[in-house]
């Protein structure tokens, strides 16, 4: 079983609905969280890592073989609380980071929140110093996306995140930071490679429940 720890409800249909695309018959289990994030956006992600160790441990204790965070703002918090828990933490960016890094040396990270801004540019420099790469990373606030999604305006929130991605020319990738924005990446029409973290997340999450 593969849990899924969220911090938005409306990350479980879609998470299923790539399940049932890619992956038959992969048990996941879904712990969802709102409050995860909202603190982390007050005071910092390093505010909540005792509750995400005890979201993990719960995770565990109910039969996990793996588990993936899809909260890229504290996905980080969560690979660092791994320690102990005896089974793989996993973050859903790490696989886009890694593909960002692969498509040049020019990267933009195109985020509805900032405090997404810290750890997705620090995972994609991770990502370019395991893979020798230089690259050189820049951030984009895309006004009214969060509030959009935030009212359950999801397509309202993927068309101002199309819209900022379409604007983008200077660029190698264009990196989608958090999952909600998932949806703009089949409203772009930029020939810049537009990359979000649901589907590889998720296939690294798999990977991991098989390894196991």
């Amino acid at each position: 079983m593969l849990a899924l720890l969220h911090t938005s409800p409306a990350h479980v249909p879609v998470f299923d609905a790539l399940r049932d695309e890619d992956h038959p018959g992969l048990e996941l289990r879904h712990f969802v969280d709102e409050d995860l994030l909202a603190r982390a956006r007050r005071e910092s992600p390093e505010a909540v890592a005792d509750e995400v160790r005890a979201a993990l441990d719960k995770a565990v204790g109910e039969g996990a073989r793996a588990v993936l965070c899809t909260c890229s703002t504290i996905g980080a918090v969560a690979e660092a609380a791994a320690a102990g828990t005896g089974v793989p933490v996993l973050r859903s960016d790490r696989p886009m980071a890694a593909a960002a890094v692969a498509a040049g040396s020019r990267i933009v990270v195109l985020a509805s929140v900032e405090s997404t801004f810290v750890p997705t540019v620090s995972l994609i420099e991770e990502e370019a110093v395991r893979a020798g790469r230089p690259v050189q990373v820049r951030t984009r606030l895309v006004e009214g996306a969060w509030d959009a999604f935030a009212a359950g305006d999801t397509e309202g929130c993927a068309r101002l995140v199309a819209e900022a991605a379409d604007a983008v020319t200077d660029a190698d990738a264009i990196v989608l930071a958090q999952g909600s924005m998932a949806p703009a990446q089949h409203l772009t029409t930029t020939a810049v490679p537009v990359l979000s973290s649901p589907r590889p997340g998720l296939a690294a999450g798999a990977e991991a429940v098989r390894a196991g």
